[in-house]
């Protein structure tokens, strides 16, 4: 009996210390995993296929996408969703004996400009090629594909030789004098372009960009039109580099709408563009041990984002390369590369609020702001190279990026990109979402002249008469859905007037780059890490 009780006691005592040992493991393997939920050497694991989809941000992505549509020039297809447009513009060219019907209206008004709506496809083909499959799960990659397809036809018959392209068409002073719908205009509508003899480096490699990021997303569902598209892209590059010059020289009445501060970036963004289209080697060196150190800017302060200034989008681009690039590059190049990738997190970290490099352009309630006259580009602008590095990083099993003395992983840029599209659906000290159609609280009186004037009305508004409309006080009668306004001053406040285009006039290019923030942030995030 008394051998059998002491064994059974020893029995007592063992299992008595494996629970205490069990407790004291788990213990420790909680406190290193919270020790991780908050430190920032901590990886995610890499996402795979898109997980859940978050029903807010899909919601604004199907309204984003569908501002495009509503700024379509030319015919218009039969199965146009949106019943107050109709076709317009459809002499456009005649003066040049070209058809250069087609293409979009880049904001409230009718001029079609080359580099922004260039700017545009490239923005939403960089959208659809990191975050593809997320639009597709969100029932949106269709939408995205023809918002672009109808951009690059246009680009296409505007370039019809080598060293020729067509970069407007209208009047921007004799159109700003008019408020109608685009459907009833009848003034003159002059062509203008670039070539050999008066240069447009910055237009014509703007365009190329857009041709070689759109061939990559229409490769495997038309591989013939991805074809005309590279073969376009490739001889604008050429004409681009060829007869160096800014446009804004050559056709001095763009400066006061368009203005180009220079064409070095746009050359480096169009080869970037390029190499990941071809593949060629060739233009990985123009990028790198070609003009990497003349043009790229590196160690220089950080440069925002926009369709003037590619720098910073080129600065991400190319880390792409490193990140995922071959490992049998010359040393030279990936040399450059690594100047590249520096860059670009120098500008990461001017980004993130709590960065000891971080920049002081924000608003009170968080908003990256630069410029009173459509301060919301440089917001989404921002929030989207953010994203899209967070990713590159996420994808690439890299653990954390350094700011000064401070470590920051993928989710804290991410937290960023977020805190940019929150402001705009709504979360900001005017409670107003900034994306006309999604929420409640939207600008009624968008700076718009399709919008303002009923489409059904018994006097059709030309020119002059239709200012009744822009002086109306009441809401535009067509809601102009997915329009993505200026946005807010400095002190985030924003006044809903038809009169105020500083903030309250939309463009393609700010929605563009909302399209792909925006589908980025609806679901775990992944990124490809080749487009073909």
């Amino acid at each position: 009996m008394g051998a059998v009780a002491k064994s059974s006691k020893g029995w007592i005592w063992w299992l008595l210390s494996l629970g205490i040992a069990a407790f004291v493991v788990t213990a420790a393997v909680l406190t290193i995993l919270h020790s991780r939920k908050h430190s920032h050497h901590h990886v995610s694991p890499v996402p795979g296929p898109p997980g859940a989809i978050s029903q807010k941000y899909a919601q604004a992505l199907k309204v984003a996408l569908t501002f495009f549509p509503i700024q379509k020039a030319g015919k218009l297809p039969n199965d146009n969703p949106i019943p107050w447009r109709g076709d317009s513009a459809l002499s456009d060219g005649n003066d040049v004996g070209v058809d250069l019907s087609g293409g979009m209206y880049d904001a409230g008004d009718h001029i079609k400009f080359g580099l922004p709506m260039a700017f545009t496809a490239t923005l939403l083909s960089w959208g659809v090629l990191e975050y593809g499959d997320q639009m597709d799960a969100a029932h949106q990659l269709g939408a995205a594909q023809l918002a672009i397809k109808w951009i690059t036809d246009y680009l296409i018959k505007a370039h019809p030789s080598s060293n020729v392209l067509y970069v407007q068409v209208g009047n921007a002073s004799i159109d700003h004098k008019c408020w109608e719908r685009p459907e009833v205009m009848k003034e003159k509508r002059p062509t203008l372009k670039v070539d050999a003899s008066s240069p447009g480096s910055d237009v014509a490699a703007e365009t190329a960009a857009a041709m070689a990021a759109a061939s990559l997303v229409f490769r495997e569902t038309d591989s013939a039109y991805s074809d005309i598209l590279i073969r376009h892209a490739q001889e604008l590059f050429q004409f681009a580099d060829s007869y160096r010059g800014s446009y804004s020289s050559s056709i001095p009445s763009v400066q006061a709408f368009y203005n180009s501060t220079g064409y070095e970036d746009e050359l480096l963004w169009a080869a970037a563009w390029l190499y990941h289209a071809t593949h060629k080697e060739s233009y990985l060196n123009y990028v790198s041990v070609g003009n990497g150190q003349d043009f790229a800017q590196w160690g220089a302060a950080p440069t925002w984002f926009s369709w003037d200034n590619k720098h910073a989008g080129v600065q991400v681009l190319l880390s792409r390369v490193h990140f995922f690039g071959t490992k049998t590059m010359i040393s030279a190049v990936r040399s450059d590369l690594e100047q590249y990738k520096m860059t670009a997190e120098a500008i990461i970290c001017a980004l993130i609020p709590h960065s000891p490099t971080s920049a002081p352009n924000r608003t009170e309630g968080g908003l990256i702001w630069i410029t009173q006259w459509n301060a919301i580009q440089h917001s989404v602008n921002s929030a989207l190279l953010t994203l899209i590095y967070s990713d590159y990083l996420l994808t690439s099993r890299v653990e954390n990026i350094k700011c000064g003395d401070k470590d920051f992983a993928p989710e804290d840029l991410r937290k960023f990109a977020f805190s940019q599209v929150d402001y705009i659906l709504g979360e900001n000290p005017m409670k107003m979402s900034y994306l006309v159609g999604f929420g409640g609280n939207y600008p009624k009186q968008v700076h718009h002249r399709g919008a303002s004037i009923p489409a059904d009305a018994s006097t059709v508004y030309d020119c002059n008469s239709g200012f009744v409309w822009f002086k109306s006080k009441s809401p535009n009668p067509n809601v102009v859905t997915g329009a993505l306004v200026g946005g807010p001053f400095l002190n985030d406040s924003f006044i809903d007037i038809r009169s105020n285009p500083m903030q309250n006039e939309p463009s393609t290019y700010n929605s563009a780059a909302l399209v792909g923030l925006l589908s980025g942030l609806l679901t775990t995030s992944s990124v490809v890490q080749s487009f073909s």
